[in-house]
């Protein structure tokens, strides 16, 4: 045997000559001699050995194979394998629940010591994989309570600051809307009032992002026609505050549209996300358009500018949270997390979002929603019932 050094072997047997006669040809396993199966049970919990060697004349009150159910029972032999020695009677070796059997004609030492050796490695594997398996689950364990505190924290700066954010936005309103407003701070109230409004966005996006890609968001689609839409997207430039007032927007709803099933509070937030997007993306004076369209089975949604554009490099990542990392043209360091809300949102409809962009000329941003089809076999039963 070469490896083992440290190896624990119980050998239950009636006379002690079976373990004396092993013991030269495993000189770096240590012995343990059991001479019945009551010390054997006894013996076993305490040494916790790799390897159990049973021979067919233990002396033993209950079956053999009840003794190995008593000690696979035990947690801290899960790993212990179990050699059955001498046993001419297959069936009897087999009701054993030994891992390897040798029958009476293979008994030598040599031929046990050999079996052994090969059980010990098969004991080493199972060692380590559990071994790894402990591991695994620990890590597991820290993981997960790492995101439960990643959760938490995400929710308390949230809450925390959604509220104060909102108070700071509804001040600066009414600085701005004072008429001792010197006109030289005007336009200072009025970057505050973005930035302010930039945040709550950022703030509120990180949140929705940690609750789709956990699955606790919970949709409540309704049956929106175009009316509803005009009157969400209309929202959505609320959302988005004043700086859209210096670009040229135009929205383009068709009256005839077919309703779609979607989650209104949250096509609002879409849209949202990529009006700001296109705002930060545009300088004063740029255009900004809204337009939907009904094609065979989907709504397709889009936002186009005619802004700076996007490069070709940073397209593939554009939809994951921080991966944007690039500076906008007003010099705002962009996380790309209303990006990523937005795809998550749109593929939990259902739905596809894509961007098309030409460097320096503008980007147009598709989104599609799917339309709920008439189920043909429910208006068969119609005409019957007719």
């Amino acid at each position: 045997m070469t490896g083992y050094q440290k190896a624990k072997i119980l050998v239950g047997a009636a006379q002690m000559q079976q373990i004396m006669a092993l013991a030269p040809h495993l000189p770096q396993a240590e012995l343990h001699y059991a001479p019945d199966s009551n010390v054997l049970l006894q013996m076993a919990h305490t040494a916790k050995p790799d390897v159990v060697v049973l021979y067919h004349d233990l002396p033993t009150l209950v079956a053999l194979w009840e003794v190995v159910g008593m000690l696979r029972g035990q947690g801290d032999l899960s790993g212990t394998l179990f050699l059955a020695v001498g046993f001419d009677q297959v069936g009897h070796m087999l009701t054993a629940g030994a891992d390897a059997t040798l029958p009476a004609a293979l008994s030598s030492p040599e031929v046990v010591a050999q079996q052994l050796d090969n059980l010990l490695r098969r004991a080493r594997n199972i060692k380590t994989a559990q071994e790894h398996s402990v591991q695994l689950i620990a890590k597991l364990a820290d993981w997960e309570h790492e995101e439960r505190v990643r959760d938490q924290l995400v929710h308390m700066l949230v809450h925390d600051l959604k509220n104060p954010i909102t108070a700071i936005l509804g001040l600066l309103e009414l600085v701005r809307s004072d008429p001792r407003l010197a006109a030289d701070l005007e336009e200072l109230v009025r970057l505050s009032q973005e930035e302010a409004q930039h945040l709550l966005h950022l703030s509120v996006n990180m949140l929705d992002v940690r609750k789709i890609q956990a699955g606790k968001m919970n949709l409540k689609p309704a049956l929106l026609f175009a009316p509803m839409l005009l009157e969400i997207i209309q929202k959505a430039q609320g959302d988005v505050g004043s700086g859209l007032s210096e670009r040229h927007l135009s929205v383009q709803v068709p009256p005839n549209l077919t309703p779609v099933q979607v989650d209104p509070e949250i096509l609002r937030r879409i849209f949202a996300n990529l009006l700001s997007n296109a705002l930060k993306h545009t300088r004063a004076g740029g255009k900004i358009a809204v337009v939907v369209r009904e094609l065979t089975d989907y709504l397709q949604f889009s936002v186009s500018d005619d802004g700076e554009g996007i490069p070709a490099e940073d397209i593939p990542n554009l939809f994951a949270a921080f991966e944007q990392s690039r500076l906008t043209l007003h010099g705002r360091f962009d996380t790309g997390m209303g990006l990523a809300f937005c795809k998550l949102a749109v593929e939990a409809h259902g739905g596809r979002i894509w961007v098309d962009s030409v460097r320096g000329k503008g980007s147009t941003f598709f989104f599609t929603l799917p339309l709920d089809q008439p189920d043909d076999d429910d208006d068969d039963d119609v005409e019957l019932l007719i």
